[in-house]
């Protein structure tokens, strides 16, 4: 793509995506161990001492044990927070200190090669990260049965969601101190208002429908009644919404990164 190349003109990714995308795999399985284990540690935590602890007072939440529907909502949450870290840190890394783009660019490959082979490797960390984590769930009797499975597919999703916004982040950001109003104002918020940790229903009128306007609680509904057993409900509204944000993300994200890439 030349210095003329007008910057907003619709994403055309080729074959390199895939190039980029399992450069990215080689890579991380040099430190899959430390990797796995930040990513995993948290959840795990919450899982056991919410789960367990806080859930032999509270009993039952929205008709499932209240482990079940925390261990619904952290599986959702951590393909969230691992698609949008690695969305972040790690393309802003590969961006700038690294110049990994700029040797990239010097082959046939494209931006949008590169942005389109980041998503997929961010929506791939997330399946990544929430597999042990259902393992764990269904080792404590938090999933209903194998029907979780199903689940997976929804990780990928996730991960596409959160991956765009995230390297749109990491095209604006000036620093890595930039990520903290990220996720200061939108990962956070959402992580505890989007019914990870308790339905949305018990929210104020005006407040679920903020919600709803969130990627996360969209991921939710469709991981919990998954992971419980049950088919979810509005499942094609879910569907729509985190698709959006993807296809959105990706646009936003790829214009951006063209800007800053291309001189």
């Amino acid at each position: 793509m030349g210095a003329s190349t007008p910057i907003a003109i619709l994403p055309r990714p080729r074959g390199g995506a895939f190039i980029v995308w399992l450069r990215n795999l080689l890579v991380w399985r040099k430190l899959m161990v430390a990797g796995l284990f930040l990513a995993f540690g948290e959840p795990f935590v919450y899982l056991l001492g919410l789960g367990y602890g806080l859930g032999r007072f509270i009993g039952e939440v929205g008709g499932l044990p209240y482990l079940a529907f925390l261990a619904s909502g952290l599986l959702a949450s951590s393909a969230m927070n691992a698609a949008s870290f690695e969305g972040m840190y790690s393309v802003f890394t590969r961006m700038t200190h690294q110049q990994t783009y700029d040797a990239i660019l010097a082959t046939p490959l494209s931006v949008d090669d590169i942005v389109a082979g980041e998503m997929l490797w961010c929506a791939t960390k997330s399946v990544i990260v929430t597999l042990p984590i259902l393992v764990v769930a269904a080792l404590l009797g938090a999933v209903a049965g194998p029907a979780a499975v199903l689940a997976v597919p929804v990780f990928f999703l996730i991960g596409l969601c959160f991956a765009g916004p995230a390297m749109l982040m990491a095209a604006l950001a000036p620093s890595y101190d930039f990520f903290n109003y990220y996720v200061t104002l939108l990962i956070t918020p959402m992580f505890i208002f989007s019914g990870v940790f308790y339905p949305v229903t018990t929210l104020p009128g005006f407040a679920q429908a903020l919600v709803q306007l969130l990627p996360l609680s969209h991921a939710v509904g469709l991981v919990r009644p998954l992971v419980a057993g049950s088919a979810p409900a509005d499942a094609g509204l879910h569907l729509v919404v985190l698709l959006g944000y993807a296809a959105a993300g990706y646009l936003a994200s790829t214009w951006f990164i063209r800007r800053r890439l291309v001189r």
